[in-house]
């Protein structure tokens, strides 16, 4: 199970984008990667799509990374590990930093 979810914040910890922050996109868990916005970032040629009507082109999009090279952010934007507590029937995620409660990506499609 994954520590990080969607709508996070992380830093990249290493690799070529060490150092940046950004959120997540994407977190794809049977491959243990994650997209980030703005990191990773590689440049695709896309024919163009008679059915869509898409213009092809060079596209810059973000490239998944390994859930072990980035680092979730807690509030005070330091970084930290995730530890949980459970309150009632519901396990909450917590910041082991400052022992902040780190709030839930909303539900939604990804």
């Amino acid at each position: 199970m994954a520590k990080i979810k969607r709508n996070d914040q992380v830093l990249v910890i290493a690799g070529k984008d060490k150092g940046k922050k950004g959120r997540v996109l994407r977190v794809i868990g049977d491959k243990n990667r994650v997209l980030v916005e703005g990191v990773g970032m590689v440049t695709k040629h896309k024919k163009p799509d008679q059915r869509t009507g898409a213009q092809g082109g060079i596209v810059k999009q973000e490239a998944s990374i390994h859930i072990s090279n980035v680092m979730l952010l807690d509030s005070d934007g330091s970084v930290t590990r995730v530890g949980y507590r459970t309150e009632g029937d519901k396990k909450v995620r917590v910041a082991r930093s400052n022992g902040g409660d780190i709030a839930e990506a909303k539900k939604g499609k990804q």
